[in-house]
């Protein structure tokens, strides 16, 4: 009898020792299995982080989110290639160049074209009256950037080479400088800072993108992320459309909200909401097709080093 009460007492210890050990059901289900690790710029990812609605969206699936603050798109693109985020946010020139020197990257979403959001300014009372009047004259940009790709085909539009153009690279802060000063005969810019140079310079608009570019921005990931989390990129770009969405509706309190993250007078960013396109949506070869002009173009003035397939940066699924 002595030897049954023990059998018994062992086996009863046994189970209380399996209940503390064993974490409940429940209890797996919310415990973070994946992360998502998002390099953010100051913008529409910081707005949405500032939310919580994504953290919220992902937890279902145990996934834990975290952020890190990139002050623009290459130095994201570096992160993402030592493996240091999973995802972020970028123009259309920077994923090029992180393609062409072997990085693992892969397009998830897009926005929809934003063609106003980059222009040729000129001084308001410039001699300069249409593109053809660019031939000769000194033009700053941002060296490899979306606008340069604008500007070259803004020239052949208007019938020049791009040789025919006096360009010289120069950063937004310089070129600003640069403008402001008379050094230069016109800057091609993107906004907040075009449409701050139009309210505290009085630049006029020579040109915009309208008709000559698409000018999207885009959402990336790592070729390897991609293949094993699909189902965290698509609620990802799910709530990222749902904050454009809302941003339609309340142009000005995003004007607030951004006004606060980019340190500019709220005028300004009404300027250059007010004229922006939102919606963003999965990646599309047809997509793709555009940056690989942009590529074909960048490796044509010798930007890069060598041609680059675009489709090679499409993760799996892509229409």
């Amino acid at each position: 009898m002595t030897s049954s009460v023990s059998i018994q007492r062992r086996r009863l210890l046994q189970g209380a020792a399996t209940a503390i050990a064993l974490p409940s059901f429940a209890a797996l289900a919310q415990s973070p299995s994946r992360t998502l690790r998002i390099g953010n710029q100051k913008g529409a990812l910081t707005v949405l982080k500032g939310r919580g609605t994504l953290e919220n969206r992902l937890a279902p699936l145990g996934v834990n989110v975290t952020w890190t603050e990139f002050n623009a798109g290459p130095v994201q693109l570096e992160a993402l290639n030592v493996g240091s985020i999973d995802f972020g946010d970028v123009g259309e020139a920077p994923p090029i160049f992180a393609q062409a020197a072997g990085a693992p990257l892969a397009y998830v979403a897009a926005t929809v074209q934003r063609p106003s959001a980059e222009a040729v300014l000129v001084p308001k009372d410039s001699a300069i009256k249409t593109v053809a009047d660019l031939k000769g004259k000194k033009i700053a940009l941002n060296k490899g950037s979306n606008v340069h790709y604008f500007i070259v085909k803004l020239a052949e539009q208007a019938g020049l080479k791009y040789s025919d153009l006096n360009v010289v690279f120069l950063a937004p802060p310089d070129a600003r400088a640069a403008f402001e000063k008379g050094s230069i005969d016109a800057w091609v810019i993107w906004d907040p800072f075009l449409a701050s140079a139009e309210l505290t310079l009085g630049a006029r608009i020579l040109a915009d993108g309208k008709g000559v570019v698409g000018n999207r921005g885009y959402y990336f990931s790592s070729l390897p992320y991609v293949a094993k989390n699909a189902d965290v990129l698509k609620l990802v770009v799910e709530e990222i459309d749902k904050l454009d969405q809302w941003a339609v509706a309340n142009k000005s309190a995003y004007a607030q909200e951004l006004s606060v993250l980019w340190g500019l007078p709220k005028p300004v960013v009404d300027v250059s909401v007010g004229r922006a396109a939102y919606g963003t949506a999965p990646i599309t070869k047809a997509i793709l097709a555009e940056q690989q002009q942009i590529a074909d173009t960048f490796f044509e003035l010798k930007l890069i080093p060598k041609k680059i397939n675009l489709l090679e940066a499409a993760g799996a699924g892509v229409a």
